[in-house]
């Protein structure tokens, strides 16, 4: 596990399965932490209604993300359901140069990526669903799925919890007022360092 006292800044990734609410406690963390900085990914899928283009994602297109990777410019990034996601090296740069906190909000390969190109400043938290049971109704109640791309999310889901070991914290998101402060208190500690442990 991560020593808090190493991470200066601290890069704090929030990833898990797609419904366990790792967005919504990713929100809350900054709302709660302004001093953070918030690491915007970039993707190749459709923008949804409800979101903003630079401050959800940076929705660009197939071909300049592929020059993005051509070029280095990501630091991690992987191809989902048919659409590329990744987090962008200028994002993580601004915050290091300014020794700024940072948070992010990516899927578990990703966040695993980040922690191997960035072992001394990363905290990985994982947010748990409280069952696969629950997670499934979750996913169910978006009605955003066909079917079939349904059955890939839940072959997904699978995959995502067994890496949940590979992590430095876990937090259970079954009442999201409990995971928010389970979450903050994480959070709270990193950023005290080892005067915390005392």
């Amino acid at each position: 596990m991560n020593s808090s006292s190493r991470l200066r800044p601290p890069l704090i990734v929030v990833a898990g399965p797609s419904g366990c609410g790792k967005t919504t406690i990713a929100r809350e963390l900054m709302r709660r932490h302004p001093e953070f900085l918030f690491s915007v990914s970039a993707t190749t899928r459709k923008r949804r209604d409800t979101e903003t283009d630079g401050q959800d994602y940076f929705f660009i297109s197939r071909e300049a993300f592929e020059e993005k990777i051509g070029h280095d410019e990501l630091v991690e990034w992987e191809q989902i359901y048919g659409d590329y996601y990744g987090t962008l090296k200028s994002e993580v740069d601004r915050a290091l140069a300014s020794m700024t906190p940072m948070m992010f909000d990516v899927d578990v390969k990703g966040a695993l990526s980040i922690r191997k190109r960035y072992p001394r400043h990363s905290l990985l938290m994982f947010i748990k669903p409280p069952s696969l049971e629950v997670l499934t109704e979750r996913l169910r109640n978006r009605k955003t799925e066909t079917p079939e791309t349904f059955a890939r999310r839940m072959e997904r889901v699978t995959m995502e919890l067994g890496l949940a070991p590979q992590f430095d914290r876990s937090v259970v998101n079954d009442v999201l007022d409990r995971a928010f402060a389970d979450a903050d208190a994480i959070v709270t500690e990193v950023l005290a360092g080892p005067a915390s442990r005392k």
